[in-house]
């Protein structure tokens, strides 16, 4: 309860949105989740389904406000137009050039504040969370697709448009594989959850005596994702372990290359496919300290602090900036 006299802080909604799945939640202005979060999957119909379902889950966490909301924070797995609300691209949507600030806040009535799903993490991890205490920071998250955002010098990163982190779609491998975006040999179409299914579906079809039942299975039902290779890998089938040490090489080959590049004190990882696969860590931590040149070579390698909410946080976070910032002094 706030001091008599002194006006409670702006109660701020954070929302996560990612290729497939929509959460939210009521943030504090310390990271505190104020409401447990409500998670579901988004129907991933075009813009404006997905503007309905996330109309109808800020009407739904609202309700269970005990004061009035101020402003919602959305990440998004996206390029986002830094202070217009505009998705530039976001390929796991297949969305290019939506007003979604605009659509929400005609939806909602508030304020919003959309941004890059990675860099709302790592507002979330370096004021809150694992990257507390240093100034030179990198974030990957490796969930659906692969994104990461940089603090350099106590600045977050933005870039000429805004689109600075965009690490998943940096080059792997010269030609390869096809990615979501425009490229082909991206990181993300090696180690993002979509791509490590994609490449699942293609060995147990060319070497279905290989695959345990659990593959097998997963495949029959369409079920066959990142999750269900890391179940099978736990039960030793050969083809699973196979696809989880190969995507964890490349994970920590793609990562290496961005502590070169950018010198952080401290590397944290997060997403779905990193929470879910141990190795993944691992993987990144021998890379940097075997890899990364002697200046890049000692950085921390941490997990997130913060799990899945990381994102619905640093939105929050974000959007309770941008409505302190409106309000005249």
């Amino acid at each position: 309860m706030a001091a008599a006299g002194v006006p409670p802080t702006p109660l701020v909604l954070g929302l996560d949105l990612g290729g497939t799945n929509l959460s939210g939640a009521l943030v504090a202005s310390d990271g505190r989740l104020l409401t447990p979060p409500i998670r579901r999957r988004h129907s991933n119909g075009g813009p404006d389904a997905v503007v309905s379902e996330i109309g109808e889950m800020v009407v739904s966490i609202c309700s269970r406000a005990k004061r009035p909301v101020t402003a919602v924070g959305i990440g998004v797995a996206a390029q986002v137009e830094e202070g217009s609300g505009v998705v530039a691209f976001a390929p796991n949507l297949r969305w290019s050039n939506v007003a979604l600030g605009t659509a929400l806040r005609d939806r909602t009535g508030l304020p919003v504040a959309v941004v890059n799903d990675a860099r709302a993490a790592t507002v979330a991890e370096w004021r809150f969370g694992a990257g507390r205490g240093v100034s030179d920071l990198l974030l990957v998250f490796a969930g659906t697709g692969v994104g990461g955002s940089v603090v350099s010098g106590g600045r977050l990163l933005l870039g000429d448009r805004g689109a600075s982190g965009e690490v998943g779609h940096s080059i792997l491998i010269a030609g390869g594989r096809k990615c979501r975006c425009p490229g082909r040999g991206c990181l993300e179409a090696y180690v993002g959850g979509w791509a490590i299914a994609e490449r699942a579906r293609e060995a147990v079809d060319e070497a279905p005596t290989e695959a345990s039942s659990v593959l097998r299975e997963a495949e029959a039902v369409g079920n066959l994702d990142a999750a269900a290779v890391g179940r099978a890998a736990r039960t030793g089938d050969p083809l699973a372990v196979r696809i989880v040490e190969e995507t964890a090489g490349w994970f920590g080959q793609g990562v290496a290359g961005l502590v070169n590049a950018y010198n952080p004190a401290r590397v944290v990882l997060g997403g779905g496919v990193v929470q879910g696969w141990p190795e993944m860590l691992v993987a990144v931590e021998q890379a940097v300290r075997t890899h990364c040149q002697p200046p890049a070579a000692g950085a921390e390698v941490r997990r997130v602090a913060l799990g899945a909410e990381a994102v619905l946080v640093g939105a929050a976070a974000v959007a309770r900036d941008r409505l302190t910032a409106a309000v005249p002094t």
